[in-house]
């Protein structure tokens, strides 16, 4: 934790609960661009912004990252605000009509297309619009592959197009008007933790792709291999060893067809996760049925990443002096659950964390807050205030 968020959290004690997100766009742009500049010459980094779409995050990246991926039309809203010529690219399992026209009259790059309907349906609006649709077919490969915390292909997910139905799909695909096929989008699991896996990972999709030119005829010029490289929040001094990723990266690429002129990324997670923190104050402690227990404001809400994952998500205790109450302070000290105030056992943010003292009034920070957290949670269950976003 830095001392600026430290101070900061120390500025909002003795008011409201303190509740707030903060991000760090320096460590950001640092991290960013660190990873950038190491990329192979073929290759592209978009920014996944279902991670987190915040304006200033997203202004913060557009100049360090090829473009972003975006996964609605909402989304595509957020990306033009920041500029009308940002380069998109378009996936999701769900398009309607609707956003399929959107992105085409604003200038998507390129759709990322998940069934044979879709591509009827990109077909459809790109002939009505006068315009040719640039698109990657999303294929749900056989598999098997590494492990990780969520699989998309490898077995039955609603995610892109069955690998026994290709050949339907590149036909359509080539016979359709409005429409060019420039390759395949390979997006197959989340949050692996593991370089050498990830790197054997793309080499399968090199050899699989190489295997569908010969099959179908094909000269693919986009390959997208997704995201998918992970934050360890159990072990926060174990991350991807991204240096290492890096430096075979090339070697890896060289199973590629030659003729690809580009084989673009698309991390979220591993991106932005670690400029966020996110703050809360413990309003009570207690024991129940032999179980320590701090009560915070706010919880899974506003911070739902630790129950969607179900795991305990790392904080550090900001002790605070200061307590104005004329009742008694608690305190506890040891294993301690940390949960919110929802009325749900559900509302869990970590569980069994051992800790030298917590009373009521000490604040959490729970660090690496800066993905998936806001972006996915029921903020207005039982209609809580929302927390604070504060951006360094």
């Amino acid at each position: 934790m830095t001392e600026r968020l430290e101070g900061l959290v120390r500025e909002r004690v003795g008011g409201d609960p303190v509740c707030l997100f903060a991000y760090d766009l320096d460590r950001l742009t640092d991290h960013v661009r660190a990873i950038t500049a190491t990329l192979p010459r073929r290759c592209r980094m978009f920014y996944a912004m279902k991670a987190n779409s915040a304006d200033p995050l997203l202004r913060a990246l557009a100049p360090l990252v090829a473009g972003f991926e975006i996964a609605s039309g909402g989304e595509l809203d957020k990306a033009r605000a920041v500029g009308a010529d940002v380069p998109v690219i378009f996936g999701g399992p769900a398009k309607t009509p609707a956003e399929i026209e959107q992105a085409l009259k604003q200038g998507v790059q390129r759709l990322h297309v998940e069934s044979l309907l879709e591509l009827h349906r990109v077909s459809a609006a790109a002939t009505r619009l006068g315009t040719t649709a640039e698109v990657l077919l999303r294929v749900n490969l056989s598999g098997p592959f590494p492990t990780a915390t969520l699989a998309m292909a490898g077995k039955p997910t609603q995610f892109g197009i069955d690998e026994q139905d290709l050949p339907g799909c590149v036909s359509a695909a080539r016979e359709l008007p409005g429409v060019r096929l420039v390759g395949f989008h390979l997006h197959s699991l989340s949050n692996n933790l593991s370089a050498d896996a990830h790197l054997e990972l793309l080499a399968h999709y090199g050899r699989t792709v190489s295997q569908w030119e010969r099959e179908f005829g094909l000269r693919c010029e986009v390959i997208n291999v997704g995201g998918g490289i992970g934050v360890d929040y159990a072990r926060l001094d174990r991350q991807f060893d991204w240096p290492a990723f890096a430096r075979r990266l090339p070697s890896v690429l060289a199973e590629f067809p030659a003729h690809v002129r580009e084989i673009d990324f698309e991390c979220g997670r591993y991106l932005v996760a670690e400029c966020g923190s996110y703050a809360v104050e413990v309003l009570d402690v207690k024991r129940n049925h032999g179980v320590q227990y701090a009560l915070v404001r706010g919880g899974t809400h506003q911070f739902r990443l630790p129950s969607s994952w179900q795991h305990s998500h790392p904080f550090t205790v900001v002790p605070v002096d200061r307590w104005e109450s004329t009742a008694p302070r608690p305190e506890v000290s040891g294993p301690v659950t940390v949960v919110g105030e929802l009325c749900t056992p559900k509302d869990v943010l970590a569980r069994d964390v051992a800790v030298e003292r917590l009373r009521a009034g000490d604040v959490l920070v729970f660090s690496h807050a800066g993905a998936y957290g806001w972006e996915i949670s029921h903020h207005d269950f039982l209609s809580h205030p929302h927390p604070e976003h504060v951006f360094f």
